[in-house]
């Protein structure tokens, strides 16, 4: 039996917000990926564009080590730089099970990371339905 896959909606990802005028922000995202739906972002200093926020500096990608966002809708940037919907600040909560990492965020210490710097914008993660 084939077994069908539901991608992420923006209901799985935001839980609660004060108002979506206050704690969404319309962003850059930077080429060469399709970001999922809860992808959790950093902000590239240098450029303001955001990527998914690696583990560690990324050379060329500074700044982008600090989880500052949360991705609402899907969006395919492969080809060139597109624009995006995030949380960009709280008070606000997200389904921890819905946040999607970089690769290099393999491991319970650095996704702890990444939920510590949401929290600490009031973008908190939570086990939630």
């Amino acid at each position: 039996m084939t077994v069908l896959r539901k991608p992420a909606t923006m209901g799985d990802i935001l839980k609660y917000e004060v108002n979506p005028n206050y704690n969404r922000e319309s962003v850059t995202l930077l080429e060469g990926t399709s970001y999922h739906a809860g992808a959790v972002l950093g902000r590239i200093t240098a450029s303001d564009k955001y990527r998914l926020s690696p583990a560690a500096e990324v050379v060329g990608n500074e700044g982008a080590e600090t989880a500052v966002a949360v991705l609402l809708y899907a969006v395919d940037a492969s080809a060139t730089d597109s624009i995006g919907v995030v949380v960009a600040r709280g008070p606000a909560i997200v389904s921890k099970m819905a946040l999607v990492f970089d690769a290099t965020v393999d491991d319970a210490p650095k996704t702890a990371t990444k939920h510590g710097q949401l929290a600490a914008l009031g973008i908190v993660p939570r086990d939630t339905a």
